[in-house]
């Protein structure tokens, strides 16, 4: 039997509650885009954000990703509904909620969050995108989509 090596670390793993509280916390006050806490308190450094189709990378990552909501909702908020936790990783289903030229727009997501040394270092989300779409209209349809391809572009 070959013995598996194991990292050390001086601080005591994080507990299921404290798991579920920091993923609730990264999604309801920094993806909120509201910067009630920095993403650095949730966050790894070398993060690894990967929302629907697109990858965003490291701590400006977070930035990235939350910009493409906060350009088409004003007053933007992320509420988590319920959470499973297992081992290292938390799933979170939440609701995004906010208004678009003073039209109410909400939608759902999930996303499982990976954690090392009680920090995120990868997100794994799908966004109901065609939900919120659909409420926005065509405008505003066109509008996301030059920011994300603005965001894109950058990211290269």
């Amino acid at each position: 039997m070959t013995a598996i090596p194991t990292k050390s670390c001086d601080a005591p793993a994080p507990d299921r509650t404290d798991l579920a509280a920091r993923a609730m916390g990264a999604l309801e006050r920094v993806c909120s885009g509201a910067g009630l806490d920095p993403a650095s308190r949730y966050y790894a450094p070398d993060f690894a954000d990967h929302v629907n189709d697109l990858v965003f990378r490291g701590l400006a990552g977070t930035q990235q990703s939350v910009a493409l909501y906060t350009r088409v909702l004003d007053d933007l908020a992320v509420t988590v509904k319920e959470q499973v936790v297992e081992g290292d990783r938390v799933t979170s289903r939440f609701v995004v909620s906010g208004t678009h030229r003073g039209r109410a727009v909400r939608f759902g997501g999930i996303t499982i969050s990976r954690f090392e040394h009680g920090l995120i270092v990868e997100d794994w989300s799908v966004v109901d995108t065609l939900s919120m779409l659909r409420q926005i209209g065509v405008l505003g349809a066109a509008r996301l989509a030059f920011a994300q391809w603005r965001t894109i572009a950058r990211a290269r």
